[in-house]
């Protein structure tokens, strides 16, 4: 069997994986299952949406955003200034967790996991996206395109890895611990907005790509009413920011909603990192790449109580590329019920995900096919230029 395709123990159900089982590599070959079998073995009430339960969650977590806001200009100006140091950052922090619920909260929408009733799913999402500076409609596009390709090298849409000879001449000298610290650091603060306007990290296209262009190269045809919907919906989320700027000052915005966005941002940006970034994943050129395949290179992580501030976003996501519009409070008993039929196709790393994001940043730099094996099309990540 090739190097990929090593034996191991079944995945561990347990959510503290020691890291030298968590980074061998996972199986590459064609499964010898289904996705109809793999869906068998799911609970069928997995699969069903419920309005009412959808939207306790959104409540919960606007009512909880309400609440952290309200406290904050309430109270932070009545305490001494050594307390008001402290209660700031710890507000952003709070705020910026729930705040990244609601943002997966709408990234279901996009999938129709929120309710039965698409139009519905679309005026949920768009809301609650353009309020976090989203635009709804460009990226849940592109998001789908990302599901239908993952683990293409040529057709995948973010967080795609390239191989050597393709990486930056100025890469071999951030790699050390102040260049990955300055690297993750502008990853995490600027990588969202540089994704939406400037494609970086996304798929190579023939032209200049942008989520907010209606006739880039990003969409087709059919899809661009609503790329001038979702544009609309920021230009006015982005009028009413300016009002309030000029009605209580920059500063008040920026710390009672600037700071926030800013962790939700850097939030999603690991989310999505961590989750398709793993020395023990492979990806595949156009010669071996399948969906099924590409839908299984990807791995749960374990970001403690925030699994549940996240929804499961963290710790559910293998089944979440499996069965995108299942809503998210299946998807833990989903991954259990799906765990015995993956086998060593699942992949699980508790590793705290702030160990992990440093250790993947030295690990992961580039990919190449294993150089005596005859899978050619099979790619695992360098650490070593």
């Amino acid at each position: 069997m090739g190097a990929g395709g090593r034996n191991r123990m079944p995945a561990p159900h347990s959510k503290h994986e020691a890291d030298g089982s968590a980074l061998q590599r996972v199986p590459y070959e064609k499964p010898p299952f289904t996705l109809s079998q793999i869906k068998k073995a799911i609970p069928p009430h997995c699969f069903q949406r419920s309005l009412f339960q959808s939207f306790s969650y959104l409540v919960y977590d606007l009512s909880l955003a309400f609440l952290f806001y309200y406290i904050a200009i309430s109270y932070f100006h009545l305490l001494p200034n050594p307390l008001s140091y402290i209660a700031w950052p710890v507000y952003w922090i709070f705020q910026g967790c729930i705040c990244t619920g609601v943002w997966v909260i709408a990234h279901e929408c996009g999938h129709h996991a929120f309710s039965d009733y698409q139009r519905l799913d679309d005026t949920v999402g768009l809301i609650l996206h353009s309020a976090l500076l989203v635009p709804y409609f460009s990226w849940k596009y592109s998001h789908h395109r990302h599901h239908s390709n993952t683990g293409s090298l040529e057709r995948d849409e973010v967080f795609v890895p390239k191989p050597k000879s393709q990486v930056p001449w100025y890469s071999k000298y951030l790699n050390n611990p102040p260049g990955r610290f300055v690297s993750l650091a502008v990853t995490l603060i600027l990588g969202w907005p540089l994704y939406l306007a400037f494609n970086v990290s996304g798929r190579p296209y023939n032209r200049f790509a942008c989520h907010f262009d209606p006739y880039g190269p990003i969409y087709s045809d059919r899809e661009r009413l609503q790329i001038f919907i979702s544009d609309a919906s920021l230009f006015a989320a982005t009028f009413v920011l300016y009002r309030i700027a000029v009605a209580e000052g920059l500063a008040w915005l920026i710390c009672i909603y600037g700071v926030p966005l800013l962790i939700v941002n850097g939030f999603l940006v690991m989310i999505t990192y961590l989750q398709h970034t793993h020395p023990a994943l492979p990806h595949y050129d156009s010669s071996e790449w399948d969906w099924l395949r590409g839908a299984l290179a990807t791995v749960d992580r374990d970001y403690g109580i925030l699994n549940k501030v996240f929804h499961n976003i963290t710790d559910t996501h293998v089944a979440h590329h499996l069965f995108s519009t299942m809503p998210h409070y299946h998807a833990m008993e989903a991954t259990e019920a799906i765990k015995p039929v993956l086998g060593n196709y699942y992949q699980f790393d508790g590793t705290p995900f702030y160990k992990a994001m440093c250790r993947e940043a030295k690990e992961c730099l580039y990919v190449e096919p294993d150089e005596n094996s005859p899978n050619k099309g099979v790619f695992w990540y360098r650490n070593m230029f």
